[in-house]
């Protein structure tokens, strides 16, 4: 990570070096936070921000889930990220907003605790990096089952949930595999470690249901939008393990990871052991979009 010049916190640009929290903040001790991860491209006109609103509104609904009380409304933390952007003057950039829990009480439960609401911004490449989204990655399906919906809330997301996703990913890094796919209790594919998951067979793109506890990603609805634009039938629903063997294709898409396709899972090649032609479209549709390229979809940019 590349530090910028300044952190929003609070209402305020401090410098990168001063933006602090206390040893005894609840969120330190309990995982009491809510984020959201948003990319700004630096299009042929100018810096924009991908769906600055819908994650903004999404960070509203992840506080609410998990009932932490928002001080910031969507709309005033839509303007502190241009605000930021134009401080950092970071012409393309990853931009973290958290919201958190800071000292007070020290039990579970956050009596009287004041709540934060920082904001990062910082250059940042390919998560999986460029030759994962040219050439694919590899990835192993978990022995860790993704949280289910009667422990946490995998709809929202919350900061504690994701010692889950921690534990899928360092498994698969151990193992030598660039990422992790997590089953959910009942045995059928949710997602990766943070990111959404798709499959293509005989032309058709399959992606799990938000019941599978998936986290339902921005990327991944933008992605379901475009394709189906585009002609390409998109069914969303439950997908056995046996599926990610089969299919022609498979790719994940995220914020971080954009759209990566994958290669290899549990040792086994995927399709031809390259990215397929779905993929690619998939890949040149979204690169189109979040630079502008695509006038349907322009509204989804937000210009610093």
């Amino acid at each position: 990570m590349e530090p910028a010049s300044h952190i929003w916190t609070d209402g305020e640009l401090v410098p990168w070096d001063e933006a602090k929290v206390h040893f005894l903040a609840h969120v330190l001790h309990y995982g009491t936070s809510v984020f959201e991860g948003i990319r700004a491209y630096n299009t042929p006109e100018g810096t924009a921000v991908f769906r600055l609103h819908e994650h903004m509104v999404r960070l509203e609904a992840s506080a609410r889930a998990y009932t932490i009380p928002m001080t910031y409304t969507a709309d005033e933390l839509d303007e502190a990220t241009l605000e930021l952007l134009r401080a950092t003057e970071l012409e393309a950039a990853y931009i973290r907003p958290l919201v958190f829990y800071g000292m007070g009480g020290i039990g579970p439960a956050p009596h009287g605790n004041p709540v934060h609401t920082y904001m990062a911004a910082f250059s940042f490449g390919a998560y999986l990096g460029e030759e994962g989204l040219q050439k694919g990655i590899t990835a192993v399906v978990s022995s860790w089952r993704r949280i289910n919906h009667n422990s946490l809330i995998p709809t929202a997301k919350g900061g504690g949930a994701y010692l889950n996703s921690m534990l899928a990913k360092q498994e698969a890094q151990r193992g030598g595999y660039d990422e992790a796919i997590m089953l959910n209790d009942t045995g059928s594919v949710s997602e990766g470690s943070g990111m959404n998951i798709f499959t293509v067979s005989n032309g058709v793109v399959y992606t799990p249901p938000v019941s599978s506890g998936i986290l339902e990603g921005i990327t991944r609805n933008s992605v379901v939008e475009l394709l189906r634009d585009d002609g390409v039938e998109v069914v969303e629903t439950e997908l056995a393990r046996g599926s990610l063997y089969t299919a022609e294709e498979v790719f994940v898409t995220g914020t971080a990871a954009e759209v990566t396709p994958i290669r290899e899972i549990d040792g086994r090649v995927v399709g031809p052991g390259h990215p397929g032609p779905v993929t690619r479209k998939t890949q040149d549709l979204f690169t189109a979009a979040v630079n502008g390229k695509l006038d349907d979809y322009r509204h989804w940019l937000t210009f610093v």
